[in-house]
């Protein structure tokens, strides 16, 4: 059996535990609820953050993307901080948010000849 065949055959979790660079299968696991959590906190949350600036069906979408781009994203970022932290995973999360914040920040440099 060549390699490319025997990775193919790697399950899902498998293939997350080696992209992410994990150890073991239960690192994995409390990643995927640290995801979940948060997600599900931003669902709860959001409505309420919108509804706090009197936002409504008839608010254009322009001034809700601002607001979630300005408001909501970064309390994703803290919110997956928190559960990583409450769930032993803060340092896979902490690199993975070093690495967000430096590619947005390059989104903001200017080059210049």
């Amino acid at each position: 059996m060549t390699e490319e065949n025997e990775h193919s055959k790697d399950s899902f979790l498998e293939k997350l535990k080696k992209k992410w660079g994990l150890r073991n299968f239960f690192q994995v696991i409390m990643v995927l609820i640290v995801f979940s959590l948060t997600g599900m906190t931003v669902v709860v949350v959001r409505p309420v953050v919108f509804s706090w600036f009197g936002f409504n069906d008839q608010t254009p979408f322009i001034t809700k993307s601002i607001t979630y781009l300005l408001l909501i994203f970064p309390m994703y970022q803290i919110l997956i901080l928190v559960y990583g932290a409450i769930l032993g995973q803060f340092a896979f999360f902490w690199e993975k948010e070093k690495k967000l914040f430096n590619a947005i920040s390059r989104l903001f440099k200017f080059k210049s000849k």
